[in-house]
């Protein structure tokens, strides 16, 4: 893609210097780190998975948990991810007016952007909200999943990563409505 037809999508937004933003440069890093873990993951859980089926189709003998460790991966991967997708604006979304506009009233789509981002900060403080109570249970009652006597893995990982991407994605959220706000400013 080319900048003309995307001039919002700058790179260089991501992870500002620490001089020129201090906050969003901890802020950017942290969600990048995050991001390789998270995609670091997704090459353990497909090896995992593709080991799994050689082993049951060839060997006849299944890894125990694979199905109980993909559906709380996939959930673990996406909150680890989702704050750089905040930050690289690179949430999914149908953004062909977005991109007409952008050309034509360039301060109304920052604040198209800004609401979008409070939006999202709110959703995710309702997400980590909800998921806060269910976390002190997993680590207070040493929940688990799979089958005990067989397999089991403790359940507070889980959900301490969706805590974890909760509070990330709502923080990257308020620095990207804040950065579009500043960019209303400095348009008028």
């Amino acid at each position: 893609m080319s900048n003309e037809d995307t001039p919002e999508l700058e790179e260089d937004r991501f992870v500002p210097s620490f001089s020129d933003a201090p906050y969003g440069a901890v802020l950017g890093s942290m969600a990048a780190a995050m991001s390789a873990v998270g995609t670091a993951s997704i090459g353990a859980l497909m090896l995992l998975i593709v080991a799994d089926v050689i082993g049951r189709n060839f060997l006849d003998a299944p890894i125990t948990g694979v199905s109980e460790i993909a559906a709380r991966a996939v959930v673990a991967i996406v909150f680890l991810q989702v704050p750089a997708a905040i930050l690289q604006l690179r949430l999914t979304r149908a953004d062909f007016l977005v991109r007409r506009l952008q050309k034509s009233r360039p301060r109304f789509v920052a604040w198209l952007e800004a609401l979008f981002c409070i939006a999202g900060a709110i959703v995710f403080a309702l997400i980590l909200w909800a998921s806060w109570p269910k976390f002190q249970s997993a680590w207070q009652t040493a929940e688990f999943f799979g089958v005990q006597g067989v397999w089991t893995i403790p359940t507070w990982p889980f959900r301490g990563i969706t805590i974890l991407g909760c509070t990330v994605a709502a923080l990257a959220a308020l620095y990207r409505a804040r950065e579009e706000l500043r960019s209303v400013r400095s348009r008028a």
